[in-house]
């Protein structure tokens, strides 16, 4: 047989295994990448599995000559480092990815033996880099592998066992596990007993063992996905039903101009505000503030939509409206807290009356002298208290005035330097927009807002802002 025939017979050999080991490697590259595309939680299992998947298929080609042989000839003598170097390591992802899949005493267990793991690859490689001896530790790693492997079909192999030790099992991680393990242990075994030789069966049982480890990996992402998908649809859901129970109309009244905004931070917020439209000269209204986000604050502030009806029969009375609130929210907010202010404007008479509970300040623009007041008339957060009182403040407005209120979110949004956007910041735009329009103010406002806060980020809080302008 010439050389040409010896190099053909050998390639042809080598073949499947090459084959094999290019797909371990992609699989185990697409499964990284679509962890890293992904980017959220629950994808320890993708990571893991494709780095134990890449790894294998990668030292399948080291190992064989004909794939090796592509590299520059410089590289040449380094194969029998990568075959080792992979070799010890490559337990770690794997013993990394029944971590994910283990629970209870038996994830601890796995945890030590990721330690010990990572302290023997380290060992090792040293080791190489010291002794230039690149297998002189295959014994120990062939026992340790032994070691995992026994533990690992065991508690596979029974279900009292896998129920109890593993966050979920199925028959093709069972049957992927045990086909694995009975190779792996009788290659490994033939280390040290006269047994027959396994290898060119362990290809074939590590594609099974690869086949259960991405089922077990996609059945958990995939799973992870729909329930996010439900949640989402959830969301989506109770932000409608939030919607819904925000005033679709700003008072129509003749002496009155009102500008209201609502952002929330998320798909469910905590900001509430009301209008209570008592006749063509009277009106009122609140705006709240629950403390957290998302859905437990929407769902307080629900609660304010209902507090509101039974309180509202003292519309013309704020500090009594607030206490009301008060009462009735106290009992159902379970450690959180909320701030409300609520403002009633006579017109009639020219006069505005104002309560508050921990709110920010109501800010007031008089037309006549120039200038911005805040008006503090502040008694308890809800939630601290069940009976507490409320004090009120009254002022005589006039033609061409501004009344401003809104929550926290506005004025307590940083930049990227940490900064506030703070309440002087507001005055300032207040003062320079005197003779807009409330709309016109309102975008004025909300267009500064954006712009302090970092173009990468996402809103911070909720915000509410209700402009009243007294004609």
């Amino acid at each position: 047989m010439n050389p040409d025939q010896q190099a053909f017979l050998a390639l042809r050999g080598q073949t499947a295994g090459i084959m094999l080991g290019s797909i371990f490697l992609f699989v185990g590259i697409a499964a990284l990448i679509l962890a890293a595309l992904r980017r959220r939680e629950q994808i320890g299992l993708l990571v893991w599995f494709g780095s134990f998947s890449g790894l294998y298929g990668l030292r399948m080609l080291a190992q064989s000559r004909a794939a090796f042989s592509i590299l520059p000839q410089s590289a040449w003598d380094s194969r029998p480092y990568v075959i080792a170097v992979i070799t010890y390591i490559i337990f770690v992802p794997a013993l990394l990815f029944w971590h994910e899949l283990s629970k209870g005493a038996f994830r601890r267990v796995i945890q030590v033996a990721v330690f010990c793991a990572i302290a023997f690859a380290v060992v090792a490689v040293v080791g190489i880099l010291v002794t230039h001896a690149p297998f002189s530790f295959f014994t120990p790693n062939a026992e340790f592998a032994i070691a995992m492997m026994v533990l690992l079909a065991v508690v596979n192999a029974v279900p009292q066992w896998a129920h109890k030790c593993l966050r979920e099992s199925s028959p093709i991680l069972v049957a992927g596990t045990l086909v694995l393990a009975f190779v792996a242990l009788a290659n490994n075994l033939g280390n040290f007993f006269p047994l027959p030789n396994f290898n060119s069966f362990e290809p074939l049982a590590f594609a099974v063992f690869v086949f259960s480890l991405g089922y077990v990996a996609a059945q958990r992402v995939f799973s992870t996905e729909r329930r996010l998908v439900a949640i989402e649809s959830e969301l989506a859901i109770a932000r409608e039903i939030q919607q819904s129970i925000l005033p679709t109309d700003v008072p129509q009244l003749k002496q009155l101009r009102v500008a209201a905004c609502y952002l929330p931070m998320a798909s469910v917020a905590g900001d509430f505000y009301e209008f209570i439209d008592l006749d063509e000269h009277h009106a009122g209204f609140l705006v709240a503030d629950v403390s957290g986000h998302g859905v437990p604050a929407a769902l307080i502030a629900s609660m304010l939509k209902v507090a509101m009806h039974s309180a509202s029969s003292h519309a013309a009375a704020p500090s009594e409206l607030i206490a009301g609130l008060n009462r009735i929210l106290s009992q159902q907010l379970r450690g959180q807290f909320v701030t409300a202010a609520y403002l009633y404007i006579d017109l009639q008479n020219q006069r505005a009356v104002y309560s508050a509970a921990g709110h920010p300040p109501l800010l007031y623009w008089n037309s006549k002298l120039s200038q911005l007041e805040k008006i503090e008339s502040n008694g308890l957060l809800f939630g601290v208290l069940s009976e507490a009182e409320y004090p009120m403040y009254e002022l005589q407005f006039n033609s061409r005035d501004r009344l401003l209120l809104y929550t926290d979110g506005l004025i307590e949004a940083e930049n990227a330097s940490g900064e506030a956007f703070g309440d002087h910041r507001l005055a300032e735009i207040l003062a320079a927009q005197s003779q807009s329009p409330a709309q016109a103010l309102q975008s004025s406002i909300l267009d500064d807002f954006a712009r302090w806060q970092p173009q990468s980020g996402t809103q911070q809080d909720d915000v509410t802002l209700i402009i009243i302008d007294l004609l």
